[in-house]
């Protein structure tokens, strides 16, 4: 059975690698010989790992995704275009296809499922979340007659990476960027992570698996960690916490009826929560139903075998399928009704920089009363002309929480009011 392979970079190069070590052991498993026919590169010419045979490369995409040779398609390309075009068309030509594409899916996976079942092909993407974890195959299979109540992980081992190093070693924000550039963990441009896009595209995924309904990418609220600071992590390991990127997809009641909430935020965990001991860039979600209580799933979240790893478990259920001309089961999915942000409930963290002259605590502790926050607990620092208070409270409604802060904002001697950050309790 023969494979066509969209993009040769750390991903696609393990794929083949894995493919070479252990064809022998798949064919006896499966039946089958798998082997790569085309490699789709940008530059034939530019140095690959010495497993690669270049015989194979090709820079013409439509020749790949047309030849009728090949039955599966792997792509690993990663962008949304051509990315969308070629899984289209391979599709249409009777092909199955392998993604590990999470901006794609996050955007288009509904229409592309559908071309799927339409030409009778699988598309599988185990890969897009979690590189090397089965957590995708394990919410589509395992636990597909489950009622899921909650999603919660770290889904970006970039950001997991930065924040480790924040919390461990004492480093300023970007000391700890150029730390996981360095070792590869950060690309050159590192947006997608920081601003917490990728791991909302992942967020996106799990939730359409896990509840049954089209989630996409913009019905996601996305917060970063580019406004988290040394003080803020100083602070919450003095207080026995740990600042993680979390991704949080819940079934809630709103006013009367079942909707999600989709999320992606920095937020303080205490020590002793389980996802507080995943370091660096290892990956870990939680995954809570009615029957099964609580699952955790943990590992390396990225890098090329791991990643290729799973991409190799689909490239197998793929060429099962049409080894016995079928394809895997296919659920419907609801339209995707989100509980506003404002409504949703939380413990709050929020730091303010203030002018360090008498009643300023007694102005700011009104605002809050005002406002609807119940105060859990206060610390100031500094001398001078200007002081820091830091506030936990206790839980409260993300739209009290908004107002608090417009209304502290006019107050005369609140020079800066930092970006809050949740507080998930153990």
């Amino acid at each position: 059975m023969k494979i066509g392979l969209l993009g040769c970079g750390n991903v696609g190069s393990a794929f083949v690698k894995l493919l070479i070590d252990n064809g022998d052991s798949i064919k006896e498993k499966i039946g089958e010989n798998l082997e790569i026919a085309k490699v789709l590169v940008r530059d034939t010419k530019r140095e690959r790992d010495p497993w690669i045979d270049r015989s194979l490369l090709t820079t013409d995409a439509q020749s790949l995704v047309t030849d009728p040779d090949i039955d599966i398609v792997v792509e690993v390309i990663g962008d949304v275009q051509p990315s969308k075009e070629l899984i289209e068309t391979s599709l249409r030509n009777g092909k199955s296809v392998v993604t590990a594409n999470k901006a794609l899916l996050a955007e288009h996976y509904f229409e592309i499922e559908e071309l799927a079942e339409e030409v009778g092909r699988d598309v599988f993407f185990e890969a897009a979340v979690a590189g090397g974890i089965p957590l995708i195959r394990s919410l589509r299979v395992s636990l597909v007659g489950e009622r899921l109540s909650r999603v919660t992980g770290i889904v970006n081992g970039t950001t997991n990476y930065i924040l480790t190093r924040m919390h461990e070693d004492s480093l300023a924000f970007d000391e700890a960027l150029a730390m996981a550039q360095k070792l590869g963990y950060a690309e050159a441009d590192p947006r997608a992570d920081l601003e917490g896009y990728d791991a909302a595209a992942k967020a996106a995924i799990l939730s359409s698996i896990a509840f049954g309904m089209k989630v996409r990418f913009q019905d996601v609220l996305c917060e970063g960690i580019t406004n988290v600071s040394a003080h803020d992590v100083e602070f919450a390991r003095r207080h026995g916490f740990v600042i993680k990127l979390i991704a949080e997809c819940a079934r809630l009641d709103f006013e009367g009826e079942q909707r999600l909430s989709v999320r992606v935020f920095p937020a303080l965990l205490p020590a002793t929560h389980p996802l507080s001991s995943v370091r660096d860039a290892f990956n870990a979600i939680f995954v809570e139903g009615e029957a099964v209580g609580e699952l955790m799933f943990y590992g390396r979240g990225a890098g090329g075998l791991p990643t290729a790893s799973a991409v190799m478990g689909d490239v197998i259920d793929a060429a099962q399928n049409l080894h016995f001309g079928s394809t895997e089961r296919r659920l419907r999915r609801s339209e995707v009704n989100v509980v506003p942000v404002e409504a949703l409930e939380s413990n709050f963290y929020i730091a303010l920089e203030v002018a360090d002259q008498p009643g300023v605590l007694a102005q700011v502790a009104t605002v809050f009363g005002e406002c609807g926050v119940s105060i859990a607990s206060m610390e100031q620092s500094g001398l001078g002309e200007e002081a820091r208070l830091v506030f936990l409270t206790h839980p409260a409604k993300e739209r009290a929480m908004i107002s608090t802060i417009d209304v502290l904002s006019q107050l005369e001697p609140v020079r800066e009011i930092h970006r809050y950050l949740r507080v998930i309790e153990g």
